[in-house]
């Protein structure tokens, strides 16, 4: 067992570790062992085909992809990764682990290797991702029936939000215990949380992270979704991370920004002379270009394109433009040596792995293929006809056919992501909603 492991859990006095891995849903998978176990194991087996749960617990058949015996995988624990739990009533600590195929090769089903594959391309050019997520949910009051409305939670006023609170103050301080353990638990954690701002909706929030190496981000909000859902249940409400919670408020996003540095640590999309790059027009000519064609990745549910709604705060289009969130595209203002740009198609339900990995994917094959991307949107975008496909079912088979994306992804995991995604397509189709029964039961 590694030693900086072993050193922490001991530094710690940590009882019980939990080993997991990111599913494609984003959703922590694993085992919890004694610590003891844990150390003379040096890893876990878990099958293969617990990659492929749907969000509800279901599984495509998984033959094609994991063999027909549903046999195990190897999971390493990866050193870098590993934390205290901070909610924990016992010193735990959380490790994320690796998934390997038996002779040491990564699994090629699992998220993170998926961001692996991605960020190896541009190691080998000498290149170096930097991205910075942008996270918003929603806290909402606790239900327990499915099928009534979510509400806002009651704040310290004891009354719930009515309107729209963008960047208030006050109303963010209406729930200050529930930040202040969260801020804790957060520094504890390890995360990197930089700025909490109140959004648009009623209970609304966006926590914003410093910059950093994609996996690792990715891991940093993989943790952070589930301590901010920990946390809103140690204070009586719920927080969730649905793209579209509520009817006639804002969804929620994750915008990520990204640049690309060269191996002396340069912003490869400004030149010398502080203008931009011919790589930063290429970049985003492959953002215009593949966004539509790797949906699942950015938008993975049926409520995720409810989100993607003219006027409502969220793209419909790839049109890229400077300082305009209109645009899917946005370039905001900075210096040079930070010029970045903004992907603000992916909504906050997508897995960060999976995400991060679909927007420099298309942002690689713009670089490679020298895609120039279209004249700048100076004015409103919002009347621009949709460029996104309007339902999962358009964005399945949109990304099943795009060969560019199955080589850079890898085809095995290509088509066992999108057999998820039909199989929770199928189950959510033959459910009746309320507006049938309220519209068409006695009417047609």
């Amino acid at each position: 067992m590694d030693t900086p492991l072993h050193d922490f859990l001991s530094r710690h006095r940590i009882h019980e570790v939990e080993c997991v891995i990111p599913d494609m849903t984003g959703i922590a998978r694993g085992k919890i062992l004694p610590r003891d176990l844990f150390l003379a194991s040096g890893e876990m087996r878990i099958p293969k085909s617990v990659l492929l749960n749907t969000v509800n617990g279901q599984q495509p058949d998984n033959g094609p992809f994991v063999g027909d015996t549903d046999p195990d995988m190897v999971c390493k624990p990866d050193a870098a990764t590993v934390r205290i739990v901070p909610w924990a009533a016992e010193p735990v600590a959380v490790v994320i682990h690796d998934c390997e195929e038996w002779d040491g090769r990564p699994v090629q089903l699992s998220p993170r290797a998926v961001l692996r594959r991605v960020l190896a391309l541009y190691e080998r050019q000498g290149w170096k991702p930097v991205v910075a997520p942008e996270m918003e949910f929603y806290l909402v009051a606790r239900q327990q029936n499915p099928h009534e409305p979510l509400q806002p939670p009651l704040g310290r006023t004891g009354k719930p939000e009515v309107g729209r609170q963008s960047y208030s103050i006050d109303a963010v301080n209406d729930f200050d215990p529930f930040f202040m353990e969260l801020s804790n638990f957060c520094d504890q954690h390890q995360l990197g949380v930089e700025t909490l701002i109140h959004e648009a909706g009623p209970g609304q929030m966006e926590i914003n992270f410093s910059h950093g190496e994609p996996l690792e981000l990715a891991d940093r909000v993989f943790l952070f979704k589930r301590a901010v859902r920990e946390t809103a249940l140690r204070h009586g409400v719920f927080a969730t991370f649905m793209a579209k919670p509520m009817e006639g408020e804002p969804g929620s996003a994750m915008h990520i920004h990204q640049s690309i540095v060269d191996a002396d640590g340069a912003n490869i999309f400004s030149r010398a002379d502080g203008g931009p790059s011919e790589l930063f027009h290429h970049f985003i000519g492959g953002l215009q270009t593949y966004i539509p064609q790797v949906m699942p990745m950015f938008a993975p549910y049926v409520n995720s394109y409810r989100r993607l709604a003219p006027y409502m705060s969220a793209p419909i289009n790839v049109r890229w433009g400077h300082d305009n969130r209109t645009c899917g595209i946005r370039i905001p203002k900075s210096v040079p040596a930070a010029r970045r740009v903004e992907n603000r198609v992916p909504g906050v339900d997508a897995n960060p792995y999976l995400a991060m990995a679909a927007t420099l994917a298309c942002g690689w094959l713009g670089l490679q293929g020298g895609l120039q991307p279209s004249e700048p949107t100076q004015g409103s975008a919002w009347n621009v006809s949709h460029e996104l496909p309007r339902h999962l079912e358009d964005a399945i088979e949109a990304m099943r056919a795009c060969e560019p994306m199955k080589e850079i992804l890898g085809e095995t995991f290509v088509d066992a992501f999108c057999a998820v995604k039909e199989l929770e397509y199928a189950t959510y189709n033959r459910v009746i909603s309320s507006w049938e029964r309220e519209h068409l039961l006695l009417l047609v």
